[in-house]
This record gives C-alpha cells, sequence and structure tokens, in this order.
C-alpha cells in the first residue's frame, strides 16, 4: 500500500466516524452544521456591525451581551421543564422559528434599547437549544450511542464554525450596513432551515417516563445538589475555553516575546483537533464511571497545560512559540475529555421523566464558565504571571478530581443504592434506533 493509499483509507474510517448514518442522526449533522455557519457568521462580525454600522459604542456593546447571557441563563430551566411535559421537539421547533424571526428583527435595531432586547430573546433562544438538542439526542438513540453522536455532532458544529468565521470575513471587508443585513438575513435563513429539519426528525415510538410524585425523582433538578454539584465542576473545567480565547492571548502579548499572529495559530491547532479527535476521544463515556473519569483526567490535563503555560513567561518567540503549541495541544487533551465526561453525565444521571429540566441544570455549570471564566483566568493567569497559571491548574485538577465520588453519589441516589455504573439512567426512557421518517 502506497503512502496515498494509506492516507486515502485513515481519511475513509474518519470521515466514517464523524459523519453519522443515514436517519435522525444524519439530519441532527445536517442541522449543527447549517446552525453552526450561521452561529460563525454572526458571532465573527457582530460586534464589529453593532459598532460601525448601528452606532453602538464598545461599551454598549459589551453590556448589552453581558444582559443578555444573563436572560439566557433566567431561562434554560423552565424551558427544559417544556421539553419533560411536551417533548424537546416543539419546543426546540419553536425555538428555531422564533429565532428566524428575532434575527431578522436586528434589520430594525437603531438604538441600544432595541439592541438589549433582541439580543436578550435571542440568548433566551440560543441558550435553550444546547439542552434541548441534548434531550431530542437522549430519546431518539439508545444508551450506547448518545454520547458518540453528541461527540459527531461537536466535530461538525466546528467544521461549519470555521466556514461561517471565513464568510464573514468577506462581509467585513465590505463593511456596509447592507453587508451587516446581509449577514443576520443569512443567520435567519439558516434558523428556519433548522426549523424543517426538527419538524422532519421521527418522534420517539414511547412515551415520556413520568417521575413518581414524592419521589426523590420527582423533586426540582435545582435541588438534586449532587447533580447541580457536578454541572458546577463541569463548568469550571470549561475554563478552557476562556483560556484559549481571552487568557493566551492577553498573554502573549504582555508576558512573552512570540508574535500576536500565533494566536490565530493556536486558535486554529484547537478546531483542528477538535474536529479530528472528538468522536474518538469520546470513547468510554457512555456510562457514568467512565464519564467521571474522564472529567477527572480532563481537570489533570488541564492543570498540566497551565504549568507549560506559565514556563513561557519572560520567554523568547524561540522558545515560547513551541511552548504554546505543545501547551495547546495538551490543553485540547483536557477539552476533549470535559466535552465527552459532560455529556455521560448530563445524558445519563437525570431521572425519568426529568431529562429537559436537568439538561437546562446541567447548562447552568456552563453559564459559570461564560459569566465569570473570562475574569478569572485573566486575574490569575495574566495579571499574577506564572504562578496565577499554577493555582488556576490546581483549581482544575481539583475539581476534576472531585467529580468521580460526587457522580457515584448521584448514581445511588438515582438507582435505589444500586452499584455504580450497573444501571443506565435513561435506559427506560431509550427506544430502539428510529428510522427516518
Amino acid at each position: 500500500m502506497t503512502g496515498a493509499d494509506r492516507i486515502g483509507s485513515v481519511m475513509r474510517t474518519w470521515l466514517t466516524e464523524i459523519v453519522p448514518g443515514q436517519g435522525a442522526a444524519r439530519r441532527l449533522a445536517v442541522l449543527t452544521i447549517v446552525q453552526s455557519i450561521g452561529y460563525g457568521l454572526f458571532l465573527t462580525s457582530s460586534a464589529i456591525f453593532f459598532r460601525e454600522t448601528v452606532g453602538l459604542t464598545i461599551t454598549q456593546v459589551g453590556l448589552g451581551l453581558s444582559v443578555a447571557g444573563l436572560a439566557g441563563l433566567l431561562f434554560t430551566v423552565p424551558i427544559g421543564r417544556l421539553a419533560d411535559r411536551f417533548g424537546a421537539r416543539l419546543p426546540l421547533l419553536t425555538l428555531y422559528a422564533a429565532l428566524v424571526v428575532l434575527f431578522a428583527a436586528y434589520c430594525g435595531v437603531t438604538n441600544f434599547a432595541g439592541f438589549v432586547v433582541i439580543a436578550s430573546l435571542i440568548s433566551i433562544c440560543e441558550t435553550s437549544v444546547t439542552p434541548l438538542r441534548a434531550t431530542l439526542t437522549h430519546a431518539l438513540f439508545p444508551p450506547e450511542d448518545r454520547v458518540r453522536v453528541s461527540a459527531q455532532m461537536r466535530s461538525l458544529l466546528n467544521v461549519g464554525f470555521m466556514i461561517g468565521a471565513a464568510c464573514a470575513g468577506a462581509a467585513l471587508a465590505v463593511g456596509t450596513r447592507s453587508a451587516f443585513f446581509a449577514v443576520v438575513l443569512l443567520s435567519a435563513f439558516g434558523h428556519a432551515v433548522c426549523a424543517v429539519i426538527v419538524a422532519r426528525l421521527p418522534q420517539s415510538t414511547q412515551a415520556p417516563a413520568v417521575a413518581t410524585p414524592g419521589s426523590n425523582q420527582a423533586r426540582s433538578g435545582l435541588r438534586d445538589l449532587r447533580f447541580l454539584g457536578l454541572s458546577l465542576l463541569a463548568g469550571v473545567l470549561e475554563f478552557y475555553q476562556p483560556i484559549l480565547t481571552v487568557a493566551l492571548p492577553l498573554w502573549i502579548v504582555a508576558r512573552t516575546d512570540a508574535p500576536t499572529s500565533v494566536n490565530a495559530v493556536l486558535l486554529m491547532l484547537d478546531t483542528i483537533l477538535v474536529i479530528l479527535l472528538q468522536v474518538a476521544a469520546s470513547r468510554g463515556a457512555e456510562t457514568v464511571p467512565g464519564a467521571a473519569r474522564m472529567l477527572r483526567r480532563s481537570g489533570l490535563v488541564l492543570a498540566v497545560s497551565c504549568a507549560i503555560f506559565a514556563t513561557t513567561q519572560g520567554a523568547s518567540a524561540v522558545v515560547a512559540i513551541p511552548l504554546l503549541l505543545i501547551g495547546t495541544a495538551v490543553l485540547v487533551w483536557g477539552e476533549l475529555s470535559q466535552a465527552a465526561g459532560s455529556w455521560g453525565l448530563a445524558l445519563h444521571l437525570p431521572p425519568p421523566g426529568k431529562q429537559g429540566e436537568y439538561q437546562g441544570v446541567f447548562a447552568l455549570g456552563r453559564g459559570l464558565q461564560q459569566t465569570t471564566g473570562p475574569a478569572v483566568v485573566t486575574f490569575l493567569a495574566v495579571t499574577q504571571g506564572w504562578w496565577g497559571w499554577l493555582v488556576l491548574g490546581a483549581l482544575l485538577a481539583v475539581c476534576g478530581i472531585a467529580c468521580p465520588p460526587l457522580a457515584r453519589s448521584a448514581e445511588r441516589a438515582l438507582t435505589g443504592g444500586s452499584l455504580p455504573g450497573s444501571v443506565d439512567a435513561g435506559s427506560s426512557l431509550a427506544p430502539g434506533p428510529t428510522p427516518a421518517s
């Protein structure tokens, strides 16, 4: 076999892993690609357009987006409860339809108040879409396939985001109000396509499980302190995101002699490795103990990456660049483990009849990362220097180590004291693979 044949064989194997088979998984894959293209297109260009074409100040853009982010967090659990009552497909379809109207409404925004209102409504819809998709994944696929499908969706999400970001470059090059209108209308069109795909997804053939009144499983997910604790721990481990997008760019400029352009290389390295490796890295998260071990690994590996970044303080470009590349590759390993471990716990630990609400609760951990992560990593890593990186690494390691015992306790509470890992928490809910309608 020639080198070209071997490369072709590897590529075919990878494509087989990343591209789902026919049916509901394939449709979810298309939905993910379409939505992430619109997300990449809008996110990459929106802040500049709001400043240049709408006339908002930088402070107004930042404040408006912060208010919008908080609004999104407040509605994840209530919308999750709607999914438990009506199924995930109807609320998800409603949110995508609402996003069509809301993105188109950006064309009429002329002041700060209008921006905050539209941005907040979009945030409520977009923040709830992710837990609803996870709830739908739980309903459509058997336990052994859920994590794999989630991993495929994340790889494809990165592919779509790269395409959207590239398209945003063309819009920014034009830089006119008409270009901004084109961006938001294309985003609206993408969500319309997503709504059509959701409408065509198959229904689960089993009636939703219902929690028994008066049982521990019937109480609010916000009162399940074990599950809430795991969601917050997973949220802290998701600090890899602001490390990559906030701390490292500032660190490179302020604390190393590496050129600022290396930051773009680090982001590309992260994206490419996630696309290539997420599906393979998710193996082992199909059970609660396996998923918890992945979160422990994530914390320890992220701690190692922080230690590597700490060694670049004051380093010349020749020394700093390879260390930054190695540190980023290690960080991606922790990122892949965090994502897979989070899916495993979020999909397997919710009690029957509470999947939507618990997915909303788990999303609060991501909200913790989004609201506090940039400030925490900037204060520790950038402001404090090398020892701040070590403190941040210690925090991540402790959070990772805490996950397995807390997950064992949560699973014992869910299964009535049976051995951890002996029962899949959602197996009574999951139908077999459903053919495409």
